[in-house]
């Protein structure tokens, strides 16, 4: 197992974010919801680059624990944690911010959850690494790293606040389906 992304590659990927949301929304005001847990960090990050814009910037936190269609798979006691959005979402553009999008299944739960608190007028989702192998038909607005991945690989992404250091590792799984006979 090896690092895949350094501290740099993920700043770079950050700034590639910022950049292009700030581009396509033009000053306009927007919402920057992280999705716990590293969705919010990135999320975070995000807001602080963009902060120097002269707009008007919210942030929010959503936990989507209890949405997630493979909740009685998780764990016997899953770790619920706190949703906090502190401004109202009737009308706002939301972008949506998590770590990895891989089967599009946490971004399906998180739009569910983001139902129960309004009805923003405009959803968009940014990423920091987009790995592919989609099972739903969603796909990012902003993407900050595209990694070219195998549908079994995991990748293991690390941020300073929750793990103590910044980077991404891609671990190879190996396939368990029998071969195709000669």
């Amino acid at each position: 197992m090896s690092v895949t992304l350094s501290a740099e590659d993920i700043a770079a990927g950050v700034d590639r974010l910022a950049a292009a949301i700030r581009e396509q929304t033009a000053g306009a005001p927007i919402a920057l919801v992280g999705i716990r847990r590293r969705g919010d960090e990135v999320a975070q990050r995000v807001l602080t680059r963009l902060a120097e814009d002269d707009r008007e910037l919210n942030f929010g936190i959503l936990d989507i624990s209890l949405y997630r269609d493979d909740f009685e798979h998780l764990h016997e006691n899953p770790r619920l944690l706190e949703s906090d959005i502190p401004f109202p979402l009737e009308g706002a553009h939301v972008i949506l911010v998590d770590d990895v999008l891989f089967t599009g299944r946490t971004v399906r739960a998180a739009l569910d959850a983001l139902s129960d608190y309004g009805r923003p007028a405009k959803v968009e989702l940014a990423v920091l690494i987009d790995r592919g192998h989609r099972e739903m038909p969603i796909q990012p607005d902003y993407t900050g790293i595209t990694l070219s991945t195998q549908r079994l690989d995991q990748v293991l992404v690390s941020l300073e606040q929750i793990d103590g250091l910044d980077q991404v590792r891609v671990v190879a799984k190996e396939s368990h389906e029998p071969s195709p006979a000669a």
